[in-house]
């Protein structure tokens, strides 16, 4: 794997069961993955909590007695989702995190989904993000993870231009539908057009000195989860966490003010907001880094131009993805639309953070 994620030798291995759950019987399938994990429990007493804010999987909490002290979440990974997720470098991530007291356990893995302890809390929404005491903690825990440093000193390379390219090649070849592709021209650009700004994009914003760093990579609001008698937050979902740019993760996060199923990106944080964050992000960074020096305006500012030109490419990733996901989801989504409000955002920032120069 290219992002050479480090696992201790100590770490203990996750066993597999070697079990299928039917997405359209949750239950049966729970159960059957309850009985291996929790030999203990008594199935009559075994409640089951159906999820439903994802829009990739299908999530299941287990749990007997209203108790949230042991708490099992079935995961259930969605249609056709290896085409865009790498499930060993989730797993590997998932328990690099851990190790570093960033993920929850992670109980188990099976055919299709895995299994891992339910972090309390409340799933924020974008009213939340934009508090001060919220998102002072959220820089803190992504300084954090950003932190984490590669194994032996390995210079990490971001996946960022590959997982495009892949996702352009899928669209254009695994969804042959030409009703399809000439509705998505009509609605929004042509593949020639799209081809020639995913160039654009990979020569523009590689040269930015963004650096590269272990990243969440769908930092949603859901994907946050706010302990507040503890104070703190935790990130859930590391399905796309890998090596990246610094500022995608951050600027992606930026996107996610906007929402997913009502989007309204007049919620996308202004300028003064976003400073306030990227101070305290930095501050942060700097200190789990442990680095000494001030933070300056110059620094801010530099980040944030960085991460809002990267909010670009978060458009066009989660753009793709979402027209694959409308060939291969059983979710109950409008993937299309959705796609379609990424790239009208794309197009729309484009020529106002084309103007934005670093600081000399």
């Amino acid at each position: 794997m290219e992002s050479r994620l480090h696992l201790a030798a100590e770490a203990a291995a996750v066993p597999r069961l070697h079990i299928t759950v039917d997405q359209h019987d949750l239950q049966a399938g729970s159960m059957r993955l309850i009985r291996e994990m929790r030999p203990h429990w008594d199935p009559a007493q075994v409640k089951l909590k159906v999820f439903t804010d994802g829009i990739t999987n299908k999530l299941v909490g287990c749990y007997i007695n209203d108790s949230l002290e042991d708490v099992v979440l079935v995961r259930i990974y969605g249609n056709k989702t290896e085409l865009f997720v790498d499930r060993e470098n989730e797993l590997k991530s998932f328990r690099v995190l851990y190790a570093h007291g960033c993920a929850p356990q992670l109980y188990c893995t099976f055919q299709n989904g895995l299994c891992y302890k339910f972090v309390e809390g409340t799933a924020l929404d974008p009213e939340h993000i934009r508090d001060p005491s919220v998102y002072r903690l959220i820089t803190r825990q992504l300084a954090k993870i950003h932190a984490i440093h590669a194994h032996n000193g390995w210079i990490p390379k971001p996946n960022l231009w590959l997982k495009l390219e892949k996702y352009f090649t899928i669209v254009y070849t695994e969804l042959a539908n030409e009703s399809f592709h000439t509705r998505f021209s009509v609605e929004v650009s042509g593949h020639q057009e799209l081809k020639q700004e995913l160039s654009w994009m990979k020569k523009q914003l590689s040269n930015l000195g963004s650096p590269v760093v272990l990243c969440h990579n769908d930092l949603l609001c859901k994907n946050i989860i706010y302990n507040e008698k503890e104070g703190q937050v935790k990130f859930i979902d590391y399905e796309y966490a890998e090596y990246n740019y610094q500022a995608y993760d951050i600027g992606n996060h930026f996107n996610e003010f906007a929402g997913i199923n009502e989007v309204d990106y007049s919620l996308y944080p202004d300028k003064g907001i976003q400073l306030k964050w990227l101070k305290s992000y930095l501050e942060a960074y700097k200190e789990y880094k442990g680095l000494s020096a001030e933070i300056t305006e110059k620094d801010v500012e530099e980040l944030y131009i960085q991460v809002n030109l990267f909010a670009l490419a978060s458009h066009f990733f989660w753009g793709l993805w979402a027209l694959i996901q409308t060939k291969y989801s059983t979710i109950d989504f409008d993937f299309f639309g959705y796609a379609v409000v990424r790239f009208h955002q794309y197009f729309k920032m484009k020529p106002e953070v084309m103007n934005l120069k670093l600081p000399e």
